[in-house]
């Protein structure tokens, strides 16, 4: 998944501001104790990253 995809998802999933403070402020034990900024930051895949984002915040697999 491109990065532009990714945050497409973000967006339409959580709207533009909540994204960003859930991306930057949000630390997931399953991105390491990274939030997904850090994730991305640290060369983690967008998808491995998006998968842990629904599984984490209920988003359905048929939105996935």
């Amino acid at each position: 998944m491109k990065l532009q995809e990714f945050w497409r998802r973000m967006y339409e999933h959580f709207g533009e501001a909540y994204a960003d403070s859930f991306a930057s402020d949000h630390v997931m034990s399953e991105l390491g104790g990274r939030t997904v900024r850090q994730a991305l930051d640290a060369g983690w895949d967008t998808k491995n990253i998006w998968r842990v984002v629904c599984d984490t915040q209920g988003i359905s697999a048929l939105l996935r």
